[in-house]
């Protein structure tokens, strides 16, 4: 490997880090080098790239719209897996990677670079998912982390922002709110500055796409959300694309202020550190996704697949979207979810999506078994010896601890 690449695609997003990055990596190895920006649902925040990642150097650049793909290919598989990491993160940022680094390396055969490089710090878990896809995908290619190099001495925002200024490159982040921000149509994650103390407040004006639960509608909006195979396909009756009814759903759900998240999570890298996010379509999905299967899976069907979720969310924090582990694990539970079919109602109100109500044309669910009234189809009975089968080893557990 020679020390001077011949071409470097940088996962660019325009924000302070990949600003200064793409600047830096023109200076430092004296190559062209090809910003790659993936609109996964950021909105307005993509309007400057082109021309600020142009003005800063870049030899090409490239935005192309994701959106479609995440949702249906990375994000509703996630939701079909209810992938929960540690008891409360949706995953939003981890499930964006491995899509932004599977098509960096396309854009790397296609533009003929023989290097890629992220913004990913060397405390983080992002150098982990972008890297781990890279080698996945492509075992030979050559990875540029700046913040791990040696020649790397912007080790703080404060410098960074110093930087910026020197080189004329605009930025939104500024000393008085040093958070970082990472959007997608799953969610908006904010770490670092201020929320690196895990007992300060995060700012109120801080969040994008959820009001604050206090201050949401004080009437309850109910909806009603479809779902054919494990995926929701249609919200009010309306059926919509993969993208469309999440942002759908997030509109609803950021207006009665659902989905906020604060936590203190364990990095890959061995460290704690405090994460601030809105989700609020995937928090609503995730409600209505259960409601829809207590009713269609079998329940031996339904606690095995449960018992998958913590190895299954952590191998898409990790970033093991591409490895055989994951694969296996998406392979049975998709499995599970081909009786999934049905409508979750979900009432929407102050910070909560509460379901009132499920049906499918495949319930399990028969009121003449379940009915506390009289009914034909379940003896009683029988349960006496169920229960004192099952009861045998404890009573034997108990006969042996009596004293003589």
């Amino acid at each position: 490997m020679t020390d001077t690449p011949r071409k470097i695609v940088l996962a660019y997003s325009g924000g302070l880090d990949t600003s200064v990055i793409l600047k830096w990596l023109i200076d430092t190895y004296g190559c062209e080098v090809v910003a790659f920006c993936a609109d996964l649902g950021q909105g307005e925040e993509l309007a400057p790239v082109d021309g600020k990642a142009r003005s800063t150097g870049a030899a090409e650049v490239f935005i192309e719209d994701l959106r479609e793909e995440f949702v249906r290919d990375f994000v509703f598989p996630m939701l079909r897996a209810n992938a929960v990491y540690e008891g409360a993160y949706l995953l939003g940022t981890a499930i964006a990677r491995p899509l932004i680094a599977r098509r960096q390396i396309e854009i790397a055969r296609r533009t003929g670079a023989d290097a890629v490089a992220h913004g990913a710090t060397g405390k983080g878990n992002d150098q982990v998912r972008f890297e781990l896809t890279y080698y996945a995908l492509e075992p030979a290619i050559r990875v540029i982390a700046p913040w791990r190099e040696a020649r790397w001495t912007l080790t703080s925002r404060t410098r960074m922002i110093e930087f910026a200024g020197r080189h004329g490159i605009p930025v939104s982040v500024t000393a008085e709110k040093p958070y970082s921000m990472d959007r997608n149509l799953l969610h908006v994650s904010y770490e670092g500055g201020i929320l690196e103390d895990p007992w300060a407040a995060p700012y109120e004006d801080m969040f994008q796409t959820t009001v604050a639960p206090e201050k949401a509608p004080d009437e309850p909006e109910v909806i009603e959300i479809e779902y054919e195979a494990g995926d929701p396909v249609a919200v009010g009756g309306e059926r919509l694309s993969p993208a469309a009814l999440l942002a759908r759903l997030n509109q609803l759900g950021g207006k009665h202020g659902i989905g906020r998240v604060d936590l203190v999570e364990n990095r890959y890298v061995g460290m704690k550190s405090r994460g601030v996010y809105e989700t609020p379509g995937g928090t609503i999905l995730h409600a209505a996704h259960r409601a829809v299967e207590s009713l269609t899976l079998d329940r031996e069907v339904l606690h095995l697949r449960d018992s998958w979720i913590p190895r299954y969310a952590e191998l898409v924090y990790y970033g093991y979207w591409f490895a055989p582990e994951r694969e296996m694990l998406q392979t049975a539970i998709d499995e599970s979810q081909k009786a999934v079919t049905g409508t979750a109602r979900v009432k929407l109100y102050k910070g909560s999506a509460t379901v009132t109500g499920r049906k499918s044309p495949r319930s399990l669910y028969r009121a003449d078994v379940a009915s506390f009234e009289d009914a034909a189809a379940y003896r009683q009975a029988d349960a006496e010896g169920f229960i004192r089968v099952n009861a045998l080893r404890l009573r034997t557990r108990a006969l042996l601890g009596r004293k003589p």
